[in-house]
């Protein structure tokens, strides 16, 4: 999202699982891991890097992106919300090298505002619009090869009851590559909160009949922080995803957490006109980690942050597993194109709550 101002309220009360602290059980992530870059109990940063910060390649800024997902030739396909997706070789990570870019385009030739990614199984690309919503599919050099159905609802208004900005912030594939999952940013016009005051969002749902042929399915009520948004969603692999919320406050900075949700025993909402509704089962949360509780490893901000290691978060893929269930995280923030921000690469390990 081209980010814009939204008071992040203080945190409300987090759902932890009960899990062995870091500080006192090593275990809980890598043997030996230094206890000075544990986030959380669940969560320890592992390095950063700017160095596509304010670059370019083949006459292409580097920036703006929005997602990340792992491609089958070992790189990381990077997304711009400026209609570019640039293949990174991080071999070095969290330092990162293009070696590819593509242009993308809607039907008519125009740009898109690309905010979501996956990588299908064959190679193909399903890309997120906010502008509509959409979700296109194309080849790896970009061309367009279909379009999958949005319900009505979810089309910005006066079409539907999305707000404008606030649509498909988060695309991922459960495992086996059956059910494929977009998250709202925000609620639908006319959808309240929960008893406990968190704004419920919609996370849509399709299934696979074939190989591309993906038909709306069960629709979800996520409980999202008061003044954050969803700007991620990625599968965990175990029919759990990793969730991820942000906001920002003029002045104080950016508020970013990551959250393990589990969407099995939810309600199907699809038919449900204007959430809560009665007797609706929103997915469960629970928090593994407010970025803003890492240590800083040195990285400075050029504009007030509660912890200068934060900037406009938005972009979260799974890069490998380890012994345990550890999983290698990789994370984007989107400079918006503004001097006062930075395209910077996160590296986490995070071993989930059960």
């Amino acid at each position: 999202m081209r980010i814009r101002p939204a008071l992040a309220a203080s945190a409300a009360a987090l759902a932890v699982a009960s899990c062995p602290t870091f500080a006192a059980s090593p275990s809980a992530l890598a043997a030996g891991a230094p206890p000075s870059r544990a986030c959380s109990p669940y969560a320890r940063i592992d390095g950063f890097s700017d160095g596509l910060d304010k670059t370019t390649f083949q006459g292409a800024f580097v920036g703006n992106l929005s997602a990340l997902a792992v491609d089958r030739d070992g790189t990381v396909a990077a997304l711009s919300d400026r209609s570019q997706l640039f293949s990174l070789d991080v071999r070095k990570g969290p330092s990162a090298k293009p070696v590819r870019v593509v242009q993308l385009a809607d039907e008519k030739g125009a740009e898109l505002d690309s905010e979501a990614l996956v990588v299908d199984r064959d190679g193909t690309r399903l890309i997120t619009s906010e502008t509509e919503p959409s979700i296109r599919r194309y080849d790896r050099d970009g061309k367009l090869l279909g379009r999958l159905p949005v319900p009505d609802a979810l089309r910005v208004a006066p079409a539907g009851r999305a707000r404008s900005n606030q649509t498909f912030e988060g695309l991922t594939l459960q495992p086996g590559g059956r059910t494929l999952i977009a998250s709202m940013e925000e609620p639908l016009e006319g959808d309240g909160p929960d008893a406990s005051g968190h704004p419920l969002v919609r996370f849509q749902t399709w299934q696979r009949h074939g190989a591309h042929d993906f038909r709306l399915s069960r629709q979800y009520a996520y409980p999202v922080d008061a003044g954050l948004g969803v700007s991620e969603t990625t599968a965990t692999g175990d029919g759990r995803l990793l969730v991820l919320e942000r906001g920002f406050t003029p002045g104080v900075g950016n508020t970013v957490r990551l959250y393990v949700a589990d969407p099995r025993g939810a309600s199907d909402v699809s038919g449900v006109a204007a959430l809560p509704g009665s007797a609706v089962r929103a997915v469960r949360k629970t928090l593994v980690a407010d970025l803003g509780s890492c240590p800083s490893l040195g990285a400075t901000a050029r504009q007030p942050q509660r912890n200068p290691l934060l900037d406009n978060v938005e972009g979260l893929a799974v890069t490998g597993r380890g012994p345990g269930g550890l999983l290698r995280l990789l994370l984007v923030s989107d400079d918006n194109q503004n001097p006062k921000q930075v395209t910077r690469l996160y590296e986490m390990s995070v071993r989930l709550p059960r």
